[in-house]
């Protein structure tokens, strides 16, 4: 079951349902509408699970287009997992929400489904991150995004007018990090998957059965 306790890091997972033409479209050429939204289905399955074993917190899910689908249902059901509808109009203001609705002095730990390179072992370390102090946290990946961002409270510049999907996003938000005094962490850079070349990466590594 998802643990709660007072002053617990919290984590927040981004996910979208795993219907078939609606997710990870860059891969239907690859795999089909049924076995992309297969793929998206595991990595989820495969995200709330490392969350869970990560045992530092309460787990959410925050779901789009809604809550109905029935995997969000099963975790609900089989983990006790929250779900949560993701408000706003765009990505930034998406995220933003789910940290401004954390109790004051709950850090939150935020991520999507993508990297299945994902380990408990790394939301440990960024939870010890923020517990020590440090204002964020952030797993960069090798694109130039990022696919975690943990924060002490909640920062709104770090959230608009940001280039998302670019490779720009981790060096505008490191800038905005410095100019605004903040105090990040780092702990890893790891990689997601969008591409063909990515399932092909995450065939080769054995991380997960690929449809």
């Amino acid at each position: 079951m998802a643990i709660d306790r007072p002053g617990a890091e919290a984590v927040a997972i981004f996910a979208r349902a795993p219907v078939a033409g609606q997710c990870k479209t860059r891969l239907i050429p690859l795999l089909g509408a049924d076995g992309a939204a297969e793929l998206h289905r595991r990595m989820i399955v495969r995200t709330v699970r490392s969350a869970l074993a990560a045992g530092i917190g309460p787990v959410a899910l925050w779901c789009t287009p809604g809550t109905a689908h029935p995997l969000f249902a099963a975790l609900h059901r089989d983990h006790g997992i929250v779900l949560h509808p993701q408000a706003g109009d765009g990505l930034g203001e998406r995220m933003l929400a789910a940290f401004q609705a954390q109790p004051a002095g709950r850090p939150l730990l935020l991520i999507g489904t993508d990297c299945p390179a994902l380990t408990p072992a790394h939301l440990r370390a960024c939870a010890d991150a923020l517990l020590a102090g440090d204002d964020a946290v952030f797993l960069p990946t090798e694109d130039g995004g990022y696919f975690l961002v943990g924060l002490r409270a909640p920062r709104p510049d770090l959230f608009t007018a940001m280039p998302w999907s670019t490779d720009q996003v981790m060096p505008m938000t490191r800038r905005r990090l410095h100019d605004a005094g903040l105090r990040w962490r780092e702990p890893a850079i790891l990689w997601d998957v969008d591409t063909p070349a990515d399932v092909a990466r995450l065939r080769q590594s054995g991380l997960m059965a690929v449809p």
